[in-house]
């Protein structure tokens, strides 16, 4: 498309979610089969387990209460490593020391938006924890996560101490509930289609063109 109105691609994620990691990657490989698209990605909040505390829970407490222990969770996690591996992300799970509450992390991909270092930020936050097992309860990791995205880290720092779009964020992952998610990512293409899960670059890039071609005049 050249002068018409950009694609959409509204993408629901969670940064403590693997395939959300890899389904970020494989929308870029489908954005570069693409070349003559204009398409205007936007992050979305959701939060894979809403009822961790503020201050996050002991990783292995966690996997213990969600796999039964570390050797199930290993078992789950081994395809998304071999994923990880083909998208040239490399998980390293062990060093995870704390699953995070979330909410603080998807404030700041909100604050990104007005600023358009939304995918900066979404990227930031994803190598953090995924590649270093950064704490993503830590403030400091999260005001030097943001100045590396380009954000002004002291107004990021004070906004951490407040309220302040907390509410927002949680309407914003209730609403992705009403519509129906229950598992992330999610993609939603010009607002009238829906691919679900970290499909392959291909399946991607074939619903964007036909979003294109199907798209009515403004």
């Amino acid at each position: 498309m050249s002068t018409n109105a950009p694609i959409v691609i509204d993408v629901i994620s969670d940064v403590m979610c693997p395939w959300c990691f890899i389904g970020k990657r494989r929308l870029e490989k489908a954005l570069m089969m693409l070349p003559e698209s204009t398409v205007k990605v936007q992050w979305h909040p959701y939060q894979l387990d809403a009822t961790l505390p503020k201050e996050g829970k002991d990783r292995k407490k966690y996997l213990e209460d969600k796999f039964g222990g570390p050797e199930r969770a290993e078992q789950a996690y081994s395809h998304v490593r071999n994923a990880g591996v083909a998208e040239d992300i490399d998980f390293q799970f062990e060093a995870i020391k704390k699953s995070p509450n979330t909410i603080d992390s998807h404030r700041l991909i909100r604050w990104a938006r007005s600023e358009g270092m939304q995918d900066a930020m979404v990227e930031e936050l994803f190598k953090l924890y995924f590649t270093e097992g950064a704490d993503l309860t830590d403030k400091q990791v999260l005001v030097d996560a943001a100045e590396r995205a380009g954000l002004n880290s002291k107004l990021v720092s004070d906004l951490l101490d407040t309220d302040q779009d907390v509410k927002e964020v949680e309407a914003d992952v209730f609403r992705a509930h009403e519509i129906g998610v229950t598992g992330v990512p999610f993609f939603v293409i010009d607002g009238r289609f829906a691919v679900a899960g970290a499909e392959n670059p291909e399946t991607l890039a074939a619903a964007i063109r036909h979003a294109e071609e199907t798209k009515t005049g403004e």
